[in-house]
């Protein structure tokens, strides 16, 4: 009988203060941001990122502007890129350290340099894998990959190569570019593959990507693709600063070429000086203990420069 008491005793409190909170909350009043007496901290204001560009172009092909869908879709990518910060400044550090690199194996290949911020729409240069298994900074599915050449098995994934990788894509890209006769719809086919854009033009009856009725997320991805390529291209515009020497640098290394089975890829790391978290931040797409050498094949190690 005691418990009892107790027990409606407690509810009966709950319910007291739980009245109490609404009350305070119903007798809450925003403030006035008109009265003088109220204090307004101005910095908190949240402005509108610059007028989208005059004009603006991809791998040379002009961005009509002109139409109103696309100025907006591009408006729309601006925005939420200009207000993602963190992942922004994250993706200027990056480029300090990987931008030199894929661009002179887009140069070395007759490649549009804009394909820098496809890779950067697709991974901000980190080595991830996707939930449909696409992986590296140009998410390749693992068969595309090895359609390309690319070796992805247990012990080995090419995807996180950077180099290679590049390559694989440049591959795609030319392919797609020599279908559509269009870096845009090239780039496009990226996202939705060269079928699905092909039969989109064909179905609508047009020839460019802008004129497309698409998907979400095929509608979104040239023009994420342009954001990237604005705000990142010029980040003093859109309010980031970012020094050079907060960038991350260019790692340097030395290559060491293997053309034996390395049984054990830690020991074999503390014989070189390093160690095997080392061995698998320069070489990202080692993925095992243990690297196995086909006959007829080696790997080019890089190691931390003595």
């Amino acid at each position: 009988m005691a418990q009892q008491i107790w027990k409606y005793v407690w509810v009966t409190v709950i319910i007291i203060i739980a009245m109490q909170l609404c009350s305070q909350q119903l007798a809450y009043k925003t403030p006035d941001i008109s009265d003088k007496n109220v204090n307004v901290d101005l910095n908190r204001r949240v402005y509108a990122p610059p007028a989208l560009p005059a004009s603006m172009t991809f791998a040379g092909e002009p961005v009509p502007l002109e139409v109103p869908d696309v100025a907006e879709r591009l408006d729309r990518e601006l925005l939420v890129n200009s207000y993602l910060h963190a992942t922004t400044l994250l993706g200027l550090k990056r480029m300090q350290r990987y931008v030199p690199e894929i661009k002179a194996i887009l140069v070395e290949h007759n490649m549009p340099e804009d394909f820098i911020y496809l890779a950067l729409a697709e991974s901000l240069f980190g080595q991830v894998t996707s939930s449909a298994g696409a992986a590296g900074f140009w998410q390749l599915m693992p068969d595309t990959a090895r359609g390309y050449g690319l070796l992805v098995n247990q012990e080995v994934d090419e995807r996180f190569h950077v180099r290679k990788s590049t390559l694989a894509a440049i591959q795609y890209l030319k392919t797609a570019h020599r279908r559509f006769n269009s870096w845009t719809n090239a780039a496009a086919s990226y996202n939705r593959g060269m079928g699905g854009i092909d039969r989109a033009l064909e179905r609508q009856g047009v020839n460019s990507y802008y004129d497309l009725y698409l998907n979400d997320e095929t509608s979104r991805y040239m023009f994420r693709i342009l954001a990237l390529k604005e705000v990142l291209g010029n980040p003093q515009k859109y309010g980031f600063e970012l020094s050079e020497d907060l960038g991350y640098k260019p790692l340097p290394t030395r290559q060491l070429t293997v053309t034996s089975t390395i049984p054990d890829l830690p020991a074999f790391a503390l014989k070189q000086g390093t160690n095997y978290k080392t061995l698998r931040f320069y070489n990202p797409w080692i993925k095992s203990y243990r690297l196995t050498v086909p006959n007829g094949k080696e790997f080019v190690l890089e190691l931390p420069k003595e």
